[in-house]
């Protein structure tokens, strides 16, 4: 059987460097951005493997619209075993009073409310289904465990996203549901450039910060992906080994 995956997220960087994995895999791949056209461009990357691709264009901090993508997952596929929960943005560097209450609310209707919405119709998609059951791998990052400088509303939708992580690891034990996170620190992408740069430490200067290839990431999300249901990857962190992580503070 075809396994089914879904992955939000995946017109560009993360999203899209594990949907092609996917794809080359052999897996029907539902690929979700804002963007259609974004989403079929990516899905020509796959080249001969890309009829196994779908785009479903989707805003998931758009609770109807996140309701009527599984809506059409379910009547075109009829099952899905994987989801990735990557969709996320972040906001320049910004001390906790210069936040405003409109980019609060934006951070956390994508990472946080989309990351549940897409989460809580998988979960009633995978508990319905026969054989029940399946895999959901929620995006993390780094800032779900210490918070990087002047980013109060990237890390507390992060610390919430670990939330969801073990709450719904707990509550799909009697499903055969496994849930995990992956917590991805500097990889190379247009979103974490400016790290390259020089991005705000914890003591207030700027310094350059170590990326990792985008292939560390994938072969640890496939890592994740293709484990039995019997097994699951709860928390699992991927890093450049010379970020300023461990000695954050």
């Amino acid at each position: 059987m075809n396994k089914v995956a879904l992955v939000t997220g995946a017109s560009s960087g993360i999203g899209q460097a594990c949907a092609l994995a996917l794809l080359q895999e052999g897996w029907h791949v539902v690929l979700v951005g804002r963007r259609a056209d974004a989403l079929q461009s990516t899905i020509a990357k796959a080249g001969p493997n890309a009829a196994n691709g779908v785009a479903m264009p989707t805003d998931v901090s758009q609770e109807a619209q996140v309701k009527a993508l599984f809506e059409q997952v379910r009547a075109q596929f009829g099952r899905l075993d994987l989801i990735f929960n990557n969709a996320g943005i972040s906001l320049p560097t910004t001390l906790p009073g210069e936040v405003s209450g409109e980019d609060w609310r934006r951070m956390v209707d994508v990472n946080l409310n989309g990351a549940f919405y897409c989460l809580s119709h998988a979960f009633k998609l995978m508990q319905a289904q026969s054989p029940q059951g399946g895999r959901i791998i929620n995006n993390g990052s780094i800032s779900a465990h210490v918070p990087r400088y002047g980013s109060i509303a990237y890390t507390a939708t992060k610390h919430a996203v670990a939330g969801l992580t073990r709450a719904t690891a707990l509550d799909g034990r009697a499903f055969n549901i496994a849930c995990g996170q992956i917590d991805i620190g500097n990889v190379a992408s247009d979103m974490t450039e400016r790290m390259a740069k020089g991005v705000a430490q914890a003591d207030g200067s700027i310094q350059p910060e170590p990326r990792m290839d985008m292939s560390a990431v994938v072969e640890t999300f496939m890592t994740m992906a293709r484990l039995p249901l019997s097994a699951n990857i709860l928390f699992t962190t991927v890093m450049a080994t010379n970020m300023p992580y461990v000695g954050r503070g």
